[in-house]
Parts: structure tokens; sequence; C-alpha cells
């Protein structure tokens, strides 16, 4: 089993205590101290510093509760302060009578693990590993990934839907119930549970998420969040770097979720750490990693809609000391669309390797290969005719409005990049991650745009196509420092990070036949073309960044400030009317955000706190005289509670939030610049809940108020108008949204290894349109699954699942983005999975 990483080490501070000059020795370590006691993040006084490795030795007074190893020695961990690693698979099922008394860390450990066939070893640096005892050879390790118990696993897998730690927030592993932030985290369990297809599918639980802004599409992974849309996948992360797509293109790079490990969502502006961004908040993806236990699983998919589709995840060591393994994940993916006339393909491969040159030195190489031949369905329809009927009749949820043989998608991706950390000593660890992508997109889209004549029951129908090459690079240097100044714990991050991405455009457009909509005729597919244009599209940015995390008794501290550095510029390659070529329209901005929180842990497990945090994120759009618009900025105020019950993973917050966004771009139908526009004041309440209720029962349950207005005026998209928007609803903004899922496991009786899996979601009425004319009427979605081990009947290693989305088939309208543009929800969908795990 591989040791605890030295980045999610936490050590006492009662043992070892060196000084800042005997841990900065190194020329490095010198330079690193004179910036940290230069900076101004509320230390008005550094004492010596200090830092502490955990004694065994040592007493401590404890009154842990009995229940569930896993639980009791979760609990333990946090108060001892310690890095205790094992499998969810060791503790399954085991027991624990708790521990009340004083003991010294080795003493308490034995105590806890009485009975249970286990022990816990000794690692450098004062962590443990949990093991089976020599007598008992029938407890071997399983080919999953090691749990952290002290700092949970912020970036791996963990048993359950009950994440205790993640890295979103801070690039550190910080637990989420001190983090001054809302952060939520769907699991790799919760997303074979309820059958998630794409990464949105996988957060339709979350709360503050609207996971299908523009319906039943499965092309792009748009998520909008806390009521801001802005029609891109903007904020997406991968492995903590941003994903490199260019929004202003076709070009975005989406990922299968079978390839992850975990999804963490953070809510609200994260400028601080992560640059240009959404002050909605952003999604990171932790892809799956090698483990350094053999493991093998395949399985193969089938269900409605044609669908049917392989994978394999294979893993394990490659040396007989364990410190080199790799991983191999692949899938091949198949189906149609409830759209006429459109499919989805997917073949994709990852292969990885880590290399752990020493217990403080590792290297994590990744390469993702993706092929997408078809991507499928991206249209919408007028709300004349979805949302109410026209002549007497509604739009089908299978029409298709463009042309077969001409609509196609297809996308090439790969991404290539590294994780590399070194521990320097028991302050100092450096970390750097970096990523290179390279991506082609051709695509030929025929779509609607308003019917011909007001009572026609045909719609116009234009063209757009384009080929498109997209070339990035983004790397992340971290130094991250753990010290002491008196009795405050420091965890400092100093960060540069540096991207640069180039896309090369070909655009085409033109015109073609009209299509009746409730009885579309196909073959017309002659089109009139309009001038090509074509661009070389550039960005880079440079950003330094800041923080401190200070523990004092029971308070946590958060700051952390960034200055950046970002030019844009886009070059035509074919001569334009009003654009020469060769002319150029290039911006240049610098930014400074900043961060701040507080959060006080009562011993109880409640923890009140309220946070600021800022964001901005460069516009793509030019105004009528080719400028780029000044860049978006946001900010927000959050204050919640979070509660942990002690002795459980458990974790239940609430939070209230005001966001407030400058700079916002619109552009009129009739017109072909945007112009800057406006003010969104969004403020609302989110609730969460994440419980394993008992060892067989899992519960998630979730309730988002948005109440999002325009706060300045804009000019009005109806007709062309000037009219005054301020105090209406922008789009795919629903006011309210809840949802509740719980899985049962059986693991007794005639009923051993049967799991069954429910759930609910609900979405309430958004608007039509800026005008606020019409509302999209709220929906409600069940959701089903049924799992079966057949392990228990002889089959050893083979589980079978069953999942249905929108099990009642609910026709209705996901959002619609104007009067012209509105989209069809997600019909029912059934699939089967078979795996298999040797």
């Amino acid at each position: 089993m591989r040791n605890a990483s030295p980045l999610l080490r936490l050590n006492k501070k009662n043992d070892f205590q060196p000084s800042l000059d005997s841990a900065c020795s190194s020329v490095l370590g010198k330079a690193i101290r004179a910036a940290l006691l230069g900076t101004a993040l509320g230390i008005t006084a550094v004492p010596a510093m200090t830092l502490a490795s955990p004694a065994g030795s040592v007493s401590q007074q404890y009154n842990i509760p009995a229940g569930s190893l896993d639980e009791v020695l979760n609990q333990f961990a946090r108060q001892a302060q310690i890095t205790l690693s094992s499998t969810p698979q060791m503790t399954q099922g085991l027991q624990s009578p708790g521990l009340q008394g004083s003991y010294a860390t080795d003493q308490a450990l034995r105590q806890l693990l009485n009975g249970s066939g286990l022990e816990a070893v000794s690692q450098d640096g004062g962590s443990y590993v949990l093991r089976a005892q020599a007598q008992d050879a029938a407890l071997s390790l399983p080919s999953t990934e090691v749990r952290e118990f002290a700092l949970g696993n912020a970036l791996g897998s963990m048993e359950g839907y009950n994440a205790t730690h993640s890295q979103v927030a801070t690039k550190t592993s910080a637990p989420i119930l001190e983090t001054s932030q809302s952060v939520s985290v769907v699991t790799r369990q919760q997303m074979d549970d309820q059958g998630s297809q794409t990464v949105a599918q996988a957060m339709r639980y979350t709360p503050g998420v609207l996971t299908n802004p523009y319906g039943a599409t499965h092309r792009y992974d748009y998520v909008a969040m806390r009521g801001f849309n802005d029609g891109s996948v903007d904020n997406i992360y991968l492995d903590g770097l941003k994903s490199m797509g260019d929004s202003g293109t076709y070009s975005t790079m989406q990922v299968d979720p079978y390839f992850l490990e975990r999804v963490d969502i953070l809510k609200g502006p994260s400028s601080v750490l992560y640059g240009r961004s959404s002050p909605g908040g952003l999604v990171a993806l932790t892809s799956k990693k090698p483990l350094y236990e053999a493991y093998h699983q395949v399985q193969a998919t089938v269900g409605t809609q044609g669908q049917r589709g392989v994978g394999f995840d294979f893993s394990g060591p490659l040396d007989d000391d364990k410190r080199i393994a790799y991983r191999l994940v692949g899938l091949a993916d198949q189906s149609d669309t409830q759209f006429d006339h459109n499919e989805e393909k997917r073949f994709a491969l990852a292969p990885t390797v880590s290399i752990n040159f020493s217990e403080d030195t590792s290297l994590t190489l990744q390469a993702y290969l993706q092929h997408d031949p078809d991507g499928g369905y991206h249209g919408g329809v007028p709300a004349d005719g979805a949302l109410h009927q026209r002549n007497g009749q509604r739009i089908s949820d299978h029409f298709f409005e463009g042309e077969p043989g001409v609509d196609r998608y297809e996308r090439d991706q790969q991404s290539f990049g590294y994780q590399f950390e070194h521990r320097f000593n028991d302050v100092f660890t450096a970390r750097q991650n970096f990523r290179y992508l390279d991506s082609t997109v051709k695509m030929d889209q025929v779509y609607a745009w308003g019917w011909t004549t007001p009572t026609s029951n045909e719609l116009n129908r234009y063209y757009t196509g384009g080929d498109e090459k997209l070339h990035a690079y983004i790397i992340d240097n971290m130094l991250q420092a753990e010290y002491f100044t008196g009795s405050a714990k420091h965890t400092t991050l100093l960060g540069l990070d540096y991207q640069r991405r180039k896309t090369v455009v070909d655009w085409r457009s033109g015109s073609l036949a009209p299509i009746n909509a409730f009885d579309p005729q196909y073959g017309n597919s002659k089109i009139t073309y309009y001038n090509p244009t074509s661009y070389l599209r550039r960005l880079q940015q440079t950003g330094v960044y800041l923080q401190d995390l200070i523990e004092l008794d029971q308070w946590r501290f958060s700051l952390g400030l960034r200055q950046d550095w970002v030019k844009t510029s886009d070059e035509n390659r074919i001569a334009e009317a009003s654009r020469p070529l060769g002319t150029r329209i290039s911006d240049q901005r610098t930014k400074l955000t900043g961060r701040a929180g507080v959060l006080y842990l009562f011993e109880n497990g409640i923890a009140p706190y309220i946070s600021y945090s800022e964001s901005f994120n460069p516009n793509s759009y030019a105004d009528q005289a080719g400028n780029p618009l000044a860049p978006t900025e946001g900010t927000q105020w959050e204050a919640g509670i979070k509660y942990q019950p002690p002795g459980t993973d458990n974790l239940f917050t609430a939070s209230v939030f005001r966001i407030e966004q400058e700079n916002l771009a619109s552009k009129l139908p009739q017109e072909e610049f945007y112009r800057p526009v406006g003010q969104v004041r969004s403020q609302g309440l989110e609730l969460e809940a994440h419980m394993q209720v008992t060892d067989n029962l899992k519960v998630l349950g979730s309730y988002t108020f948005t109440d999002i207005e325009y706060a300045k005026s804009m000019p009005s998209t109806l007709f062309g108008s000037d009219l005054d928007n301020k105090g209406n609803s922008p789009t795919q903004a629903p006011r309210h949204m809840a949802s509740l899922w719980a899985d049962y496991n059986f693991r007794q009786g005639a009923l051993d290894g049967l799991r069954l899996g429910g759930g609910v979601r609900y979405v309430g009425y958004s608007w039509v349109d800026a005008e606020n004319t019409m509302k999209v009427p709220s929906y409600t979605l069940f959701d089903a699954s049924v799992g079966y081990d057949l392990g228990k009947v002889g089959l050893k290693g083979v589980d079978v699942r069953l999942n249905a989305n929108n099990l009642t088939n609910e026709s209705y309208i996901a959002s619609c983005a104007s009067l012209s543009y509105c989209y069809m929800g997600e019909e029912r969908n059934v699939s089967a999975t078979v795996s298999y795990q040797f």
C-alpha cells in the first residue's frame, strides 16, 4: 500500500519544534521565509515558527462514542491530528466500542483496533497505515484506493457519498466543515449509483446548480450556478487546471465521467486561486489515478435510444517495490438521441503512470485521448409551439430542425500533462501541475430562428459551420508552508500560474429552405452561403497568488490575494468589409482580486462562517467599433452554518449569498456587435445534506432559492426595442430547485446484495426572455436505480445495475434563452450495466 502523501500529512505540535532558521536552511527556504515574513495577511508579529511531529507517547484525553470502525477512526484521527491510511473495504462492517479516557496515540490505536484483526503501523513522518494482523492472512488489501482518515481524501475516492475534505476551495487538503465557502462533492459511488452519463448529470442533486440549461444536449457540459449562465463552459477544471477551451468558439473540452474519481463544486467567485472565472462558481474534476494494488474492472452497458458501450479500468504496481504504478482506462460508447437523425459516439483512452521516487517526491504522468465522431443534437425551437400550441399543435420532443447529411459535430481532443510534488522538509512542499491540450472541431449545423410568418407552420433555417484547431497549455507552480506562529497554525500557499491558448477558426454561414415544424420533410439541403470569416484568437494569462489559512484554537481564517495580467487578441485571416486582412484587435488587462473568510468550529460540530470573494473574466465580445468589452467582474458575500455530527462524516450546510456582476454584454438580434450593459445581482439560500443514516442507507437532500435580477438597465432584445429591463430576472435561472435521493443496500438475509435507489428533482419556473413576458413552467422528475452483487450467488466480482432517469417520461421544457430558443427536456432514459471486477 502506498504511504500517505506528504501533502496530506498533519502533525501534532507537542514534540519536535524546529525554528524557522532550521527549517529554511537552504537558499530556497530563506527566500521563501523572506516572502512569508513580508506578507500582510494579518500577521502583525511573527514569532519563531514551529512545526510539530506526532508523538506516539504523548497522552491526550478522548471521548469518542461507539460506532462503525470507519467513523470512529475518522474522528480519532482528526482529534489526534495524525494521518491514518486505509481502504474502505478493510473497515467495512466492523464496529468499535469507541474511546474514553487519556491515551497516547499508539495506545489509543491498539485499543480502537482490538478484536478487529487490524493493526496500525507507524510510518516515517508520524503517519500510520492500517494493515491486517500477521495471523489474519484473509484480510489482505483490496484493489481500491487508499483513504486518508485524518485529512480525508481530498483528491481520491471514498466509500459512500460523504467526502470530508476537498482541495477545490484552497488548493490544499482542507476539511469541508472548516472551509468558509460552500463546497459540494459528488463521489465516484454516487455517479455509479445514479448512472451519470455526463459531468452535468453527475451534479443533478447538487444545490445551486442548473445542469440542463440547454435541455437534452450532451455535446457540452453546460453548468449554470447561482443563477449565472453565460452560455459557456468556462467554469470547468480538470485536476486543478482550467480545461482551456475557447468559450467564444465551438472548441470546448469535455471529459467522460467514467474517467473521473470525483467532482468538486465550489460556489461563488474563485479568481484568487484560479484567475478568470465565472461569479457563480466552478466545477473541479478529478481523474482516476494509479493504484498500488492490482485492480481490474470491465463493464458493458445497453440502454434505450440504442445505447451500447463498453469500458475497462485497469491499475496496479509495475515493480516489486510498488514505487511505480499505472492506470489505463478506456471507453467506447454509441447511442441515438431523442431527436431524429442524431447520434452520439465516443472513443476515449486515459493512460496514467505514477512514480514515487521517495517518500517525499512523486510524479504522475497523464494523458487523455478522446474522439467524438458524432456530437449529437444541439439546438432549440421557438416558445410559440414549444410552451404552448401554435395553430392547434405542439412541436414534438423528437423534432430535428436541421438537415440529415449536413449536420455534424466531430471533435478530437488530446491532452498530456503531469503532477509533480516534492516535500523539502516538515515545513515546505512544492507542487507543479502542467497540461497541454490539442483540439480539433469540425462542425456543420442547420438551425431554426423564428417562424416565416405570424401564422405559418414553417421555421426559417440558417446554417453555420466551422473548422477549428485549438492549442493550449497551462502550468501552475505552488509552494506550500505549514508552520506555527505562537499558537496559530498556518498553511501558506504561494503560487504562480501561466496559461496560453491559440485558436484558429474558419467559420461559414448561410441560409436554406424553411421546414415545417409539425410535419418535417428533409432533403432540401441547398445552402446559400454568406461571406466566410477566419480568425486567429490568442489568450495569455499570468497570475501570482498568495493564500494563508490560519487555525487559532477554534477559529479558522482564510486570506488571499491575486494579481492577474491578461492579454487577448483577435486577428482576421480573411479581409472583411470593415476589417482589412491582418487587422488585429487586442486587449490587455490587469486585475487584483481578493478573498477573506472566517469560521468558528464548535466542539459539537457546528461551524458558522462568513466570507467575501471576487472574480473577473475577460470578455470575448467586441463593441460596434470592434473594441473588446471590459472584463466582467463579480463580488460575493456569503454566510452560512455547517454541521457535522461528532463521530460521523455526515454534513449539513445552510448558506445565504449575495453576488453582484458588472460589465455584462448583450447583443440585439439584428446587430452583429455586442454592447456593454447592466449589472446583475443574485442572492439566495442553499441547503444541503449528505447523510449516511445507517450502514445500509445513504441520503442526499438539497434546496435552492435564487433571486436574481438586472440591477441596472440593459437594452431589451424584444423586437429590437429599447425597453428598460431593470428589476427583471435573467433567463435560465429557476427561482426554486429541490432534490432528494436515497440509496439502500441490503447486507443480510434473502435480499443480501440488493441495492435500491430513488430520487426526485424539482425545478421551479424560470423566465422565457429578459423582458419577463412569459414563464417556463416548473417540472418534477423521478429517477430510480436497482443493483445486485452477483457475488452473493457465486459469481464473484460480477455486479449488475439498472438506472432510469425521468422515470415517468415527463415531457417538459428545460429552459428558454429567448422567445426564439427553448430547449426540450430529456425524456426517459433506461440503461443496464454489467461490470466484472477481478
